[in-house]
């Protein structure tokens, strides 16, 4: 945890009325509780301690000399520095600033969602592994396009650990199951870096990504049960910035190999470096309070039959619709990620440097991209932001294929600035099935997803190897997004600042649950 305490004083001359406004409890950042002597402490916020005092010197009449002390302590472990940093620049300001969730976070939700952010950061690492070296290792083992395609999509198949994952979470609980998750899939990445074989490779990859992908899975649901109503956006954008910046180390790490041809495999064994302080900050993470709630629900027979025949067809029709979706996405995301390495590498003759270059000058300003989507979402609706990244991410990828020089970078920048709008769909699996459901929906969803993710990969690597064209295979693939643009404006509901219990009648709220 960070447990540092934060201070900062701020001496400014008001008048009375000014003077007037500094007593009044605060109510941005935190909630404020008057506690007497020109004290106030935390009534509700991300702090796991807060105190404000102010001392007050008249001066003349109508004219007070104030210092305003501040001292504090995040409840957000590893990211407080950060955050502090950014909070002492907004205290003297008495307003919410712009990068402040759209409903404040209290200290339990702040925490958890920084435990979930640290996680997410490996899941997004052992998820880009393959993706960023799986070209050198097929040139160490001698195999093309079509093999490569072929292995990212059979390690597609590890989809059913997650499924079997997701149902043990549904019934065991989501903590345990996210920790054991995330210690196997680090081992079994870490086995990667044995492989004698282009197969071997794949082996222990299906193994890893299928348990990689119930993690990242979980760690939504988490976060979805965990975050007030008008910021699971938010925080599933702060996710996925984790899990970027996860995949931005696979790639810092991949100049590795070209030192030499077996090099690629030292990026396997780096998750191995974070697994114990991991293992450290997540003692603090607690069990879901809506699961802990739900799990004790208990349902007469005579009105589970009464309501198990609409239940199922309601439920059945958001599952239909939001694996529907994953499925035309993937069918063109999955490979337009995959094969982006060995498209530069045999197609435009980038190294693993220029490679790396290219990636964090074309991919990071999406960051932002990322961040102000999950913030709009919350406030203006997810429909329209997700279909805009559908579209625009769409078109200006299949573009950057096409292309090369200058009209490369830039096409493939503004594809990842807007393809990353698209992190407002991924509140709606958490948000649109019940508590018992949730984890084991969502994995029936991600497994449509790899579903297109694995056709999407078999049929641009063929046509690739059949055309020698990338930007052919991608033109036909991209019919998938758009596709799934018209479904989301069209039949998708709108879910802002909606309790999940408002949209999963029969769920109980922690809240009343307590009462």
């Amino acid at each position: 945890m960070f447990k540092r305490d934060k201070y900062l004083k701020i001496t400014k001359t008001v008048d009375d009325e000014g003077l007037a406004a500094l007593r009044e409890p605060r109510d941005d950042l935190m909630a404020e509780k008057f506690v007497g002597d020109d004290k106030y402490e935390l009534l509700h916020g991300p702090f796991s301690s807060y105190e404000r005092r102010l001392s007050v010197r008249t001066e003349a009449k109508g004219v007070n000399k104030v210092v305003e002390s501040f001292s504090w302590r995040l409840s957000i472990p590893f990211w407080g520095i950060f955050f502090s940093f950014l909070i002492s620049k907004a205290l003297p300001k008495r307003s919410k600033p712009w990068w402040a969730p759209p409903d404040r976070l209290d200290e339990r939700s702040a925490r958890i969602l920084g435990i979930l952010a640290c996680i997410q950061v490996i899941d997004g690492y052992l998820g880009s592994v393959i993706t960023q070296t799986i070209t050198f290792a097929a040139d160490e083992f001698n195999h093309s396009s079509s093999a490569q395609g072929i292995t990212l999509a059979v390690i597609r198949v590890g989809v059913l650990i997650s499924l079997g994952v997701l149902v043990i979470a549904d019934k065991k609980g989501r903590r345990n199951i996210l920790l054991l998750t995330l210690i196997l899939a680090v081992l079994s990445t870490a086995l990667g870096s044995l492989s004698p074989n282009f197969w071997f490779l794949g082996s222990t990859q299906l193994i890893a990504r299928g348990l990689t992908t119930g993690m990242g899975i979980l760690i939504g649901v988490i976060a979805a049960e965990e975050l007030p109503k008008g910021s699971r956006a938010y925080g599933v954008s702060m996710l996925s910035l984790s899990a970027a910046l996860g995949a931005g180390i696979s790639v810092w790490v991949l100049p590795i190999a070209d030192l030499n041809q077996r090099g690629w495999r030292i990026v396997y064994l780096v998750p191995l470096l974070f697994l114990p302080a991991l293992m450290r900050i997540s003692k603090n993470l607690p069990e879901s309070l809506r699961y802990e709630a739900n799990s004790k629900i208990v349902v007469s027979e005579p009105l589970k039959v009464e309501n198990k025949g609409g239940k199922e067809r309601f439920i059945n029709k958001r599952l239909a619709l939001l694996a529907g979706v994953g499925f035309l996405l993937l069918i063109f995301a999955a490979p337009a990620s995959q094969f982006q390495n060995d498209f530069l590498r045999e197609h435009r003759g980038y190294s693993a440097s220029g490679i790396t270059a290219y990636w964090l000058l074309t991919s990071t300003p999406a960051g932002i991209a990322i961040f102000l989507a999950g913030r709009f979402a919350d406030t203006h609706g997810r429909k329209k932001i997700a279909t805009s990244g559908l579209l625009g991410g769409t078109v200006f990828i299949v573009l950057s294929y096409y292309s090369s020089g200058f009209l490369m970078w830039a096409s493939h920048l503004f594809g990842a600035v807007l393809g990353s709008l698209t992190v407002a769909l991924g509140v709606y699996g958490p948000e649109l099935f019940s508590t018992k459901q949730r984890a084991k929906s969502n994995g029936v969803i991600v497994a449509f997803g790899v579903l297109g993710s694995a056709s999407g990969l078999l049929l641009v690597g063929y046509m690739t190897d059949l055309f020698d064209n990338y930007g052919h295979a991608f033109a036909l693939v991209a019919a998938g997004p758009l596709l799934a643009a018209l479904l989301v404006i069209s039949k998708f509901p709108e879910t802002a600042r909606v309790e999940l219990e408002d949209l999963n009648p029969g769920d109980i709220s922690p809240k009343i649950s307590e009462s």
